[in-house]
């Protein structure tokens, strides 16, 4: 057996490239992209991708050099997901809800050799681009500053320019017939995404063509995606690479809905023209979709498949869902796990439950994708795995083939995820006794309350099947007998006279006594107009916890034998009241 080698003929690094060009062989005249009244099969997209490829060989991109796209889910920024790779070039999509600042951040640690930025976000580039000039020497400007490339609309010309060259240029300039780049090594880079950021800096966080390969034909099977889905880009192609569907819907022959902006408008409109099967999305579209007007929707007339995750999304909303016609798969992951890494595979034993008992099962993050060779959770002192009883925490912890590479430039963030031959992942769980797992809280987010572990997303759940509570967000406050307690961070629904100041702080608290044990209530509830969020749309709650300590909570002699608690807002004598600057952001 061990005299049989390698060969080209036997072994093929991985690649999901692979993808791009089966499809143009296989599904050559099949729809692979639709935007509006663009339309481009499978082989116009190979050769599209072919002549970027060659355009920017010819802008003298090499290996490893990093290509950088600020664009909404247009063809293009679809497109880049190949055609950079092909290039041999390391794709950085950054996030198009970042500030000027951020942005140039990005583009100096990528060392981004090319960016290509959409007509719509030209202002925003010529902002971060003078920061990036700005906080550098006279010589080294020139070599910091990327080759700038303007994305106008396809659908609509704009004729916004930003320097000489345009995208559609680039595809006219390229040789159809470019050969690929070929990969040598599957452990090469193929991207490169920046965190969020909610609990620390943004990392660079670096993908594989190996990881990326095999997480893509993980999530394909895990969804039980068939041939020639319709998929619709609700989800952001830069988040992640779009879960890697961006590659995936190539794998399948599937068409790509693209669409500029996430209304409520534009998805039902494109659900219903384009009879869409498949997307993606944050629980954050459950409330665009949910709250949509009614002269914005259309009628589901066949089930749509949607897996979603990011933040845990409550049963009750998941429950709603349903009953408008999209089937909900839940999915857990983060960047560093190159999108979802755990799938609530369904049962069919399950179908038998009540629809309350299955938006619960629906709600856990379920089972590892394929990829991943093992998934636990463990006690991160004794590395013991806790229990499968569904109530012993611990932090979730990962490996297998789809986790990244590490973080660029930041061996030691590096070295402090990958612990013990395992990756930390920063999250809480249970497994339940029939080895599904569930998300309980980030581990900073955890309120130990007397020596009792409340887990902010199960309070969350409930308070989310309160009919009037459109977000809610549960952090640790300070308590002068308890050390911690609940706080509820809430966002209202408007009642029909479209006001929501009819809610009150003692109604939600009455709500909690009737749903929850005594410990878990929240000890003040604090209404907002809307939570503060990422840029991909995860409640900031570092900002909520600030808050929170502004709050001082005390006992009177009477109020303590009753168990019961008076709460009372601590006023910073300076202009950086936090309640203030929540409520800034909120309205943002």
């Amino acid at each position: 057996m061990d005299k049989l080698q390698k060969s080209q003929a036997n072994y093929v690094p991985l690649t999901p490239l692979t993808f791009l060009k089966r499809a143009s062989a296989v599904y050559a005249n099949r729809t692979s992209i639709i935007y509006e009244n663009t339309r481009f099969t499978w082989r116009q997209t190979y050769e599209r991708c072919c002549r970027v490829a060659s355009s920017l060989r010819s802008l003298n991109i090499v290996k490893n050099d990093v290509v950088s796209v600020l664009a909404p889910n247009v063809p293009a920024m679809y497109e880049m997901h190949f055609a950079v790779p092909m290039a041999g070039a390391v794709l950085n999509t950054i996030n198009t809800r970042l500030d000027a600042k951020n942005v140039a951040t990005i583009l100096h640690h990528a060392e981004a050799k090319v960016l290509f930025v959409d007509c719509q976000f030209v202002s925003l580039i010529r902002e971060a681009l003078r920061i990036l000039m700005g906080d550098s020497d006279s010589e080294k400007q020139e070599s910091l500053v990327p080759l700038v490339i303007v994305i106008d609309d396809i659908d609509s010309p704009t004729g916004v320019r930003l320097g000489e060259l345009e995208y559609e240029q680039l595809v006219q300039m390229g040789n159809p017939r470019f050969v690929p780049i070929e990969i040598q090594d599957e452990w090469d880079p193929i991207s490169l995404n920046y965190t969020s950021g909610t609990t620390s800096e943004p990392k660079g966080v670096v993908y594989s063509h190996r990881g990326a390969y095999l997480s893509t034909l993980s999530l394909v099977l895990g969804w039980e995606m068939g041939t020639e889905p319709v998929y619709l880009w609700s989800l952001p192609m830069f988040h992640c690479n779009g879960w890697t569907f961006t590659w995936g819907i190539a794998a399948r022959g599937g068409t790509n809905i693209c669409l500029r902006n996430t209304t409520a408008y534009d998805m039902y409109r494109n659900i219903a023209s384009h009879n869409v099967t498949h997307m993606c999305c944050a629980p954050i579209i459950f409330n665009i979709l949910l709250e949509a007007k009614p002269h914005e929707r259309r009628e589901i007339t066949s089930p749509v498949q949607i897996l979603t995750g990011g933040a845990p999304p409550p049963a009750a909303l998941l429950e709603k869902m349903e009953l408008l016609g999209f089937h909900v798969t839940h999915a857990y992951g983060l960047t560093e796990a190159t999108g979802p890494a755990l799938v609530c595979e369904w049962q069919a034993k399950w179908n038998r439950l009540p629809r309350e008992s299955q938006s619960k099962l629906k709600a856990r993050q379920g089972i590892s994708i394929l990829t991943l060779s093992d998934v636990d959770v463990k006690n991160e002192k004794t590395m013991e795995s806790v229990p499968h009883d569904g109530k012993t925490m611990g932090e979730i912890v990962l490996r297998g083939s789809s986790i990244m590479k590490g973080y660029l430039k930041d061996p030691e963030a590096t070295s402090k995820a990958f612990k013990n031959g395992w990756f930390f992942t920063g999250d809480v769980g249970v497994i339940h006794p029939d080895g599904y797992l569930e998300i309980k809280d980030r581990s900073k987010d955890v309120i130990i309350s007397g020596g009792e572990n409340i887990s902010s997303v199960e309070l969350e759940s409930v308070l989310y099947r309160h009919p009037r509570v459109l977000e809610v967000a549960v952090v640790a406050m300070p308590h002068p007998r308890w050390g911690e307690s609940p706080c509820a961070f809430i966002a209202l629904k408007q009642n029909e006279a479209g006001k929501t100041d009819d809610v009150k702080e003692s109604d939600i608290i009455s709500y909690c006594r009737k749903n929850l044990p005594h410990y878990m209530i929240p000890k003040k509830v604090e209404f907002l107009p809307q939570l503060p969020k990422t840029s991909t749309g995860k409640i900031q709650k570092f900002q909520l916890r600030a808050l929170a300590k502004s709050f001082h909570i005390t006992e009177n002699s009477t109020a303590a034998k009753k168990s019961s608690v008076q709460v009372k807002k601590e006023i910073p004598q300076n202009n950086d009241q936090p309640h203030q600057q929540i409520l800034a952001l909120s309205r943002l």
